[in-house]
């Protein structure tokens, strides 16, 4: 029987024991009805005959008058048509009999005293039979409704209790496969396949079992099939992190660390066994370097490993499933060879560019002799060729100067010299700087101060040569004849120098690359490149005294470049 047919079965069973209840409360109260119509209509009316004939009779002591006769009359033949109980028609008969007598008797009053005490005796006798049978009757009425209240109550109280345990039961046996149902399907949600549902019966419980079963059993096949392949996978994978020169540490969401590969272990200095399954903040409180991963966000990393400094580099990775994040993992790539050849880069730079300069000082020197004319005169061509040679030679030396700048800056021996001075020392000493290759261009430097400048704590000599630089880049960049805006105002407690040229901008896409090392905007003229390092020389010095540097553009419409400085105590 399906599971629809039950339940029609169980709520038609339901339906039955109310229509049962019913039937039998309608049984007893028409039999209660009956037997007290039988009490009232009965013997009562008898009773009451017997009243009407008693007061006809005692309203006269002599003979009947005609209204005595006819109420006698009338009751009589009603009394002789209600003639219910044993006994009641001989009284009724004698009744008649004596009542015929006292009509035909004449005066004689004696005789007619004797009759009417004997038809009191009679109607006395009809009334007591009538009270007697409805006495009888009530009683039967009691026993009758006593016995309706108690087989009523014992056949209420049995279909109540098969109706109260129909309720406890029925709704289990759909609750209680569904609940098992749920209980086994979050089972199955933990990966755990070995879940069977054991629903005996021949409805849709039972094939839902049969169904769920099936599904167990595959998933365990499954499950079962591929484990070998994922372990396999899993030692091969291992093997490869174990085997690479990178240190690799695996977090979960929790940050609890689920693998780390040999190259970390030594590298941390903590066996495999004691990372594994440790909460990582635990671990970082601990380990120095644990806590420089987890908490510091270094570019370079130097490790003392192998009985050699290295040089590690730090990579964060996210673990993403279903546009959640279950785990990162930071990778450590070992860049000590790279790091190596750029100090060795560094050296040989800073080597060559200090050797430069001294014969390129010398050059310059002499063609200060050459253009005295107590050396000699020469003539226009050779003034020209003079020109072009010191040209190249304040090119050369402004190179060589940039390499050993930013020589200093990657080999860590930046020195700087701070001290106290008021903006308009720097930017003084700067316009003078600029002011001949202003000229040339015939560009002009429109210089606003804000009011109250204070003092600022900064290295003169670095900051001025910053600003020298973003100054003769707006030079360069700017058209024949235009402005550049220097401006120095308070911003926020810091005091912001920024320099704005109405040239041809830069774009959008290379303002993020604009200080990188080396980095040249493209469709630069000849006349305007540089060696790519100004600008990111500048940002070095500029952080280094705590300041920030950066760039605003639009195409066509020129550049503003602008750094802080930290205002004297």
């Amino acid at each position: 029987m399906t599971i629809k047919n039950k339940l029609r079965a169980g709520f038609g069973f339901l339906f039955l024991l109310a229509i049962v209840c019913s039937g039998l409360s309608i049984y007893f109260l028409n039999r209660l009805s009956a037997d007290s119509s039988v009490i009232l209509k009965d013997n009562h009316e008898t009773i009451v005959y017997m009243r009407n004939i008693a007061v006809a009779i005692d309203q006269s002591n002599g003979q009947l008058n005609s209204d005595q006769v006819q109420a006698v009359e009338s009751n009589l033949v009603k009394q002789e048509h209600n003639i219910t109980e044993p006994g009641e028609q001989q009284a009724t008969d004698s009744l008649r009999s004596k009542y015929e007598q006292l009509k035909l008797l004449g005066g004689d009053l004696a005789k007619q005293a004797y009759l009417r005490t004997e038809l009191r005796a009679l109607l006395f006798r009809i009334m007591k039979l009538n009270m007697d049978a409805e006495e009888h009757k009530n009683a039967v009425a009691k026993a009758t409704a006593q016995s309706a209240t108690i087989l009523v109550a014992l056949i209420g109280s049995f279909l109540f209790l098969v109706a109260f345990t129909f309720i406890i039961n029925f709704p289990g046996y759909v609750a209680n496969p569904l609940r098992e149902l749920t209980e086994r399907i979050k089972e199955i949600s933990r990966r755990n396949y070995h879940q069977r549902l054991d629903f005996k019966s021949n409805d849709e419980f039972g094939e839902l079992a049969e169904a769920f079963n099936n599904m167990t059993f595959q998933l365990n096949e499954y499950e079962s099939s591929n484990l070998a392949n994922i372990m396999f996978e899993k030692r091969r994978i291992e093997t490869i992190i174990n085997s690479m020169r990178d240190g690799i540490i695996g977090l979960n969401e929790k940050s609890y660390i689920i693998f780390v590969n040999t190259v970390a272990c030594t590298l941390i200095g903590i066996p495999e066994e004691n990372l594994i399954g440790r909460y990582a903040p635990d671990v970082a409180l601990e380990n120095d370097l644990f806590r420089n991963l987890m908490v510091a966000d270094q570019k370079k990393i130097k490790i003392y490993a192998d009985n050699r400094e290295s040089y590690f580099s730090k990579q964060t990775q996210s673990v993403v499933s279903k546009d959640r994040v279950i785990g990162k993992v930071i990778i450590l790539n070992n860049i000590t060879e790279y790091q190596q050849l750029d100090e060795a880069k560094t050296n040989f730079i800073a080597t060559i560019s200090h050797e430069l300069k001294t014969p390129i000082s010398s050059i310059k020197m002499s063609l200060k002799l050459l253009e005295d004319e107590r050396v000699g005169k020469i003539n226009d061509e050779q003034k020209q060729l003079l020109g072009n040679i010191e040209d190249d030679s304040r090119r050369l030396l402004q190179i060589t100067g940039e390499l050993l700048d930013m020589a200093q800056v990657e080999t860590g021996k930046l020195n700087l010299n701070f001290g106290s001075t008021h903006p308009k020392n720097i930017v003084d000493y700067a316009v003078k700087a600029v002011k001949f290759t202003a000229d040339q261009r015939q560009v002009s430097i429109n210089v606003q101060y804000d009011d109250n400048l204070p003092q600022v704590y900064a290295d003169l000599d670095k900051t001025t040569w910053v600003l020298i630089n973003l100054l003769s880049n707006a030079i360069k960049y700017s058209h024949e004849k235009s402005t550049v805006d220097l401006t120095i105002k308070k911003v926020k407690g810091d005091v912001e120098f920024s320099v704005k040229d109405h040239g041809q901008g830069i774009e959008t896409k290379y303002l993020s690359r604009i200080f990188e090392r080396y980095f040249k905007v493209p469709g630069s003229k000849a006349e305007q490149t540089g060696t790519g390092l100004g600008l990111a020389i500048a940002k070095d010095f500029i952080e280094a005294q705590s300041g920030k540097i950066g760039v605003e553009s639009d195409l066509g419409e020129g550049s503003r470049f602008y750094f802080t400085l930290k205002k004297a105590a």
